[in-house]
């Protein structure tokens, strides 16, 4: 069953409300309807349209058996993003996105393997049989700050079918390393951002807590529809895809606040 959008409800959301006119994309020119108050308005016709077509993918994707990787890192996509990837058994990332966190997996999964020894020696009671008090205190800490980087992504062991941005210029180094493996991106595309980097544009406000709320619960019924299809469907033996290394250079880009 396909999530119906409605526009009224992003129009609430406020989902229409772009950037200052001086700080907009000229390839985000086809999904404006006006200007207003020195603000371009999206037009919420093609964010509908837009909307069922990542949809429909990512239900697709999610019914194949794949994962698809949530990113938001920015302060008020965090939250949301961490709660739906939980509560749909996805991966994550909604800290500082870590260069090579999929063009360099070796390294990133080096240190995610590390993370998960720790953890079972920690749940079986082996460090704190070997060790001191302080010294496991310490463990604890290691576990605890590589969780806030690592833990969203503990369980992607294999190339993800896809990657979700909720803000494409704050998460630039995510779209360049899935762009660089071809894996298919589906973010919110605000009109500051270029559309031609993502394979599913979503033209939408990607500042207002209300719009990417609203945008993550579409896209949760779509991965929660995806897998239900799955389980109801015939198994079939699973094309395992590993992450290959790639080389990858850190680059950072800075997204402005509205």
């Amino acid at each position: 069953m396909a999530t119906d959008v409605d526009i009224k409800q992003l129009l609430e959301a406020g989902a229409h409300f772009g950037h200052k006119t001086e700080r907009w994309h000229p390839k985000m020119a086809p999904y404006i309807h006006s200007k207003r108050g020195g603000t371009h308005i999206i037009d919420l016709t093609k964010t509908v349209t837009c909307l069922d077509d990542a949809l429909a993918f990512l239900t697709k994707t999610a019914s194949e058996g794949k994962q698809i990787l949530l990113v938001g890192t920015k302060r008020q996509a965090q939250d949301i993003v961490k709660k739906v990837a939980v509560e749909t058994n996805m991966p994550y990332v909604t800290e500082r996105w870590l260069g090579g966190m999929l063009t360099n997996w070796n390294t990133i999964g080096g240190r995610v393997k590390h993370l998960q020894e720790l953890e079972n020696r920690m749940a079986s009671g082996e460090l704190a049989n070997k060790y001191n008090k302080l010294e496991v205190q310490r463990f604890q800490e290691e576990i605890d700050q590589m969780n806030v980087l690592y833990g969203g992504v503990k369980e992607l062991n294999k190339r993800p079918g896809a990657v979700f941005v909720v803000d494409v210029v704050n998460d630039i180094n995510a779209v360049r390393e899935a762009k660089r493996l071809n894996i298919p991106i589906v973010a919110i595309v605000d009109t500051n951002a270029d559309p031609s980097l993502i394979s599913y544009p979503i033209p939408a406000n990607d500042d207002a807590i209300k719009t990417i709320q609203l945008i993550l619960n579409y896209v949760q019924s779509a991965i929660e529809t995806g897998k239900a299809s799955a389980k109801a469907a015939p198994e079939k033996p699973a094309e395992k895809k590993t992450i290959k290394s790639a080389e990858t250079t850190s680059e950072t880009a800075n997204s402005e606040e509205k």
